[in-house]
């Protein structure tokens, strides 16, 4: 996740991504105030309304720097989840390049005001994902702090496909590795780790769609975990040791699902 720092810039904190890095994501929820309430305690989060003309959208922040998004589900009756967004330099020309790999498109480019240009789409499994043309706001100001965004994974039936359909969107080039009974994928530009990709098994039920599944940097798994049950959320996935540390899978009170890690010190970032 984390690009080389600047001079005078700490590695957590960003100022730009290069295009094709994962740089924001947000909540869209059924519940804003719950949701703020709920982050707030869990991440230490400071969440700001950005008032009507951006429809209610808040920004939560750390140490007064934005890490995530906040907002109403953009239609009634849809489950509420985390969505991904991508830098790139024209979301034009980045919406043809979706449809000519197979994808969909779900939004079609639109202005922020003030902030840059954003779209969504959805990939040939069905996985939705965003992507931002910065303009004065760049995305996320700090990640793989505890509290930040660390890290992005499609969760898909389709991994074949996926490969195919994001290398030609994005250029990521995979990267597979065994993990247990199943492969992992580490999606690249260069030698820099951007995104992964977990194929669905069948511990996931038959009717749930592939997704993009934010993990956010911790200090403790267990006790966010324990504290995400406190807060009136639920533990999908127990704490669990991986190579690069140990990782649980959670839900909110509204039920989007979200991942922590809590890094080895060894770990590359």
């Amino acid at each position: 996740m984390c690009l080389e720092a600047e001079e005078g810039v700490s590695e957590v904190e960003k100022t730009a991504y290069e295009p094709g890095t994962p740089c924001w994501v947000d909540l869209a929820t059924s519940d804003v105030e719950g949701a703020s309430r709920f982050y707030a305690e869990l991440f230490g989060w400071e969440v700001i309304d950005q008032g009507e003309q951006y429809g209610g959208y808040r920004m939560a922040q750390l140490r007064g720097k934005a890490v995530a998004g906040i907002a109403p589900l953009p239609r009634p009756g849809m489950p509420p989840a985390w969505n991904n967004y991508v830098s790139v330099t024209d979301a034009d020309v980045t919406t043809k390049a979706v449809t000519a790999a197979g994808g969909q498109v779900l939004m079609e480019p639109m202005e922020v005001p003030g902030t840059g240009r954003t779209a969504m789409y959805a990939d040939p499994g069905g996985a939705a994902f965003g992507v931002w043309q910065a303009g004065p706001f760049i995305g996320a100001a700090l990640v793989d702090e505890p509290g930040s965004l660390d890290w992005n994974e499609l969760v898909t039936r389709h991994p074949d496909a996926a490969a195919s359909f994001y290398h030609a969107v994005f250029g990521w080039d995979a990267s597979r590795q065994p993990m247990g009974d199943t492969e992992y994928t580490i999606w690249q530009i260069g030698e820099a780790g951007v995104a992964g990709m977990f194929p669905m098994g069948d511990q996931f039920p038959a009717d749930m769609p592939p997704f993009w599944l934010p993990y956010f940097a911790v200090s403790d798994a267990d006790a966010t975990a324990a504290a995400t049950s406190r807060l009136g959320g639920r533990v999908m996935m127990e704490p669990a040791d991986m190579e690069v540390g140990r990782f649980a899978v959670l839900g909110d009170p509204a039920g989007a699902s979200f991942g922590v890690i809590r890094l080895n010190p060894t770990a590359a970032p």
